[in-house]
């Protein structure tokens, strides 16, 4: 039996939307599933480096590793009026040149940021430690990510939401982009096809099956927040949106990666569809 990795992110919606299969709830035949979880950056870099056959990225790290990797349609994050925080401490007041830390060179919010603050003094840290960065004065601010926008110090505020930021870039009231999966294009694509099957089921019986399997990664520890927090953060990032791409989120995509070219942080416009695992495959071999 082979065993297939997800790489995924220690964040709940990562975890949430991953293990119904780690339960046994969800599976593929002849395939043994195992998972390993590292900070997006460090996910970012494995794909770029091609570590992984499926690992979760940012994405507007997706233009740079077109080529080796397709996105799936599933295990999806985006923002609706929410997303990353850019915080400081309360009553400070940033200045032009402001240092401040992000969570990784290839993420979104990072890229997002640069382009509002082409100015500030950037520099990158694992996103569990941004919060007492900003606190011990090491940097005047941060963005905060995943459970961290609901938990922060009453030390400190927000400075600007990242979904203001993307609205003042993208217009149209898109959502915001933030992370999703990909798998390596060298795999056989009827095999992709099933792997992208089986992680779309994965999310959809996790959504089914939302109260149980909460319940089950707190008693087990597997996520840092309590049962109130991961109800509403689960909602915001692992919610029936995830569970396959829609007609608005591949248009908001393209819209992030239009950003990107326009600011030069791409060498070449991409679209999404066109890097898609071409199902149609399944039913021609089936013809």
């Amino acid at each position: 039996m082979k065993t297939t990795l997800i790489a995924h992110s220690p964040d709940a919606d990562d975890i949430f939307m991953y293990y119904a299969i780690k339960f046994g709830w969800v599976g593929m035949k002849n395939i043994r599933f195992d998972n390993i979880a590292k900070d997006i950056q460090t996910l970012n870099e494995d794909a770029l480096k091609g570590v992984y056959d499926i690992v979760a990225i940012s994405f507007a790290l997706y233009p740079h590793i077109k080529e080796d990797y397709a996105p799936l349609r599933t295990a999806v994050s985006f923002g609706e009026g929410y997303g990353p925080k850019v915080i400081k401490k309360k009553g400070s007041t940033l200045k032009k040149n402001f240092k401040v830390a992000l969570s990784g060179e290839h993420t979104t919010n990072a890229m997002l940021f640069r382009i509002k603050f082409p100015h500030a003094k950037v520099t990158y840290m694992n996103f569990l430690e941004i919060e007492q960065a900003v606190l011990d004065g090491i940097v005047d601010a941060g963005v905060l990510i995943h459970e961290s926008i609901l938990t922060y110090n009453d030390k400190l505020e927000v400075e600007i939401e990242l979904w203001d930021i993307w609205q003042e870039l993208a217009g149209d009231n898109l959502p915001l982009p933030l992370g999703g999966m990909a798998i390596r294009r060298s795999l056989p694509l009827n095999k992709a096809i099933d792997y992208e099957k089986t992680l779309t089921k994965a999310v959809q019986v996790a959504r089914d099956h939302k109260d149980r399997l909460s319940k089950m990664l707190i008693e087990r520890n597997l996520v840092r927040i309590d049962a109130p927090t991961l109800d509403k953060y689960l909602e915001l990032y692992a919610n029936d949106e995830s569970i396959t791409l829609s007609d608005i989120q591949y248009e908001a995509i393209n819209k992030l990666f239009e950003i990107g070219y326009k600011h030069g942080f791409y060498d070449t416009l991409v679209k999404i569809e066109d890097y898609l695992i071409p199902t149609e495959y399944e039913s021609l071999r089936k013809g």
